[in-house]
């Protein structure tokens, strides 16, 4: 209970089976997670897989509430498989610990992540998210190696301006990760979610300032367009 309570506490305001494919493949984060939180929500996930089975070799997002409260995600991107699989509160290492069951059973062609922004706020370094981040890679690689992944920045949120230059670094370090990964790419969001004056733009963050407006999923959106194929 002490678990649920603290990661409910951290939580932004927020299958199908395991192929065997999948087994044999760690899901070790590089720190705790607080997965206990989360297991109804991707039990939700895994019930609604067994009711409809969602196509294979699609595109997933997973992550964070960031990609969880996106309105029509799949209608943003019309003409391909898109599943959504964000979780609301969750950091790198619950990405991690829940991939065998939300990312690797879809056999997806293209992953996108967002993921970061909470383990900043939650005291991690940026240093300690890109390595993170590197073991994300090694999961999903290791069952599904022709597997393109692409990382979302973190974004500048107002609440969080505090971090601002942590997840610049973190940026920068997942950024030069994937510079030498032919497979990957890094979409950058931070930089035109600033306006002249160096700080967040108020019109893409709801009232909370850490949320997005629909005005912040346009953007999202047209700078995905080119790699969500």
């Amino acid at each position: 209970m002490g678990v649920l309570l603290l990661a409910c506490a951290r939580r932004e305001s927020e299958t199908a089976p395991v192929s065997t494919d999948t087994i044999g493949v760690a899901p070790a984060a590089s720190a705790p997670t607080t997965a206990a939180a989360f297991e109804e929500e991707i039990a939700r996930f895994e019930a609604a897989d067994r009711a409809q089975p969602p196509d294979s070799g699609g595109i997933v997002f997973v992550g964070s509430s960031s990609f969880r409260l996106w309105p029509n995600l799949a209608g943003d991107f019309p003409g391909r498989t898109v599943l959504n699989r964000g979780f609301g509160g969750s950091t790198l290492p619950d990405v991690i610990h829940f991939a065998p069951r939300v990312v690797l059973p879809y056999r997806p062609r293209l992953v996108v992540l967002y993921a970061g922004d909470n383990d900043l706020a939650a005291g991690r370094s940026a240093e300690q998210v890109a390595d993170d981040f590197r073991t994300f890679v090694r999961v999903v690689r290791q069952a599904r190696p022709a597997t393109r992944i692409a990382y979302v920045s973190i974004k500048p949120s107002p609440s969080r301006w505090a971090l601002a230059e942590q997840a610049r670094r973190a940026n920068a370090l997942i950024a030069s990760e994937i510079a030498r990964d032919s497979l990957a790419a890094f979409v950058d969001v931070f930089t035109p979610m600033l306006g002249t004056n160096g700080r967040p733009r108020p019109e893409l963050f709801v009232a909370d300032s850490l949320h997005m407006t629909p005005a912040g999923y346009v953007l999202w959106r047209e700078r995905l367009s080119s790699t969500v194929r």
